[in-house]
């Protein structure tokens, strides 16, 4: 049996002595347990919301637990050791808008992906 399900997360900045935060928005409705779970991601940068997610979900005990990421930047990892399994495409450390990236909420809807140029 598939199933569709979602979570919402939050990066937020906590005290100086722990640095950035992920906290749980929106849990998932359906149960995981025994599984097979393939986590989607637009953009895998640090790895720290991944690696939140991933010792969250593993404590529900799916069959196993893998993610996809369309953007990757994995020289900006803070984290080793995560289920990355399918990557659309190892980028640059630069700022990318259209196909539902945005910039302030602008640029969501470009039919592609575009490189923000650096204004000036």
């Amino acid at each position: 049996m598939h199933g569709l399900d979602f979570i919402a997360l939050a990066g937020y900045e906590g005290n100086g002595a722990s640095g950035r935060q992920v906290r749980l928005l929106k849990d998932l409705t359906t149960s995981i347990n025994g599984r097979h779970v393939l986590l989607v991601e637009d953009v895998v940068d640090t790895g720290m919301t991944l690696n939140y997610l991933v010792k969250t979900l593993q404590l529900r005990e799916p069959e196993s637990l893998a993610a996809v990421t369309l953007l990757d930047r994995p020289y900006r990892r803070l984290v080793e050791d995560l289920p990355v399994r399918y990557v659309g495409f190892t980028v640059p450390d630069e700022f990318f808008v259209g196909y539902g990236f945005d910039l302030d909420e602008r640029c969501r809807n470009l039919p592609d992906l575009r490189l923000l140029q650096p204004a000036g």
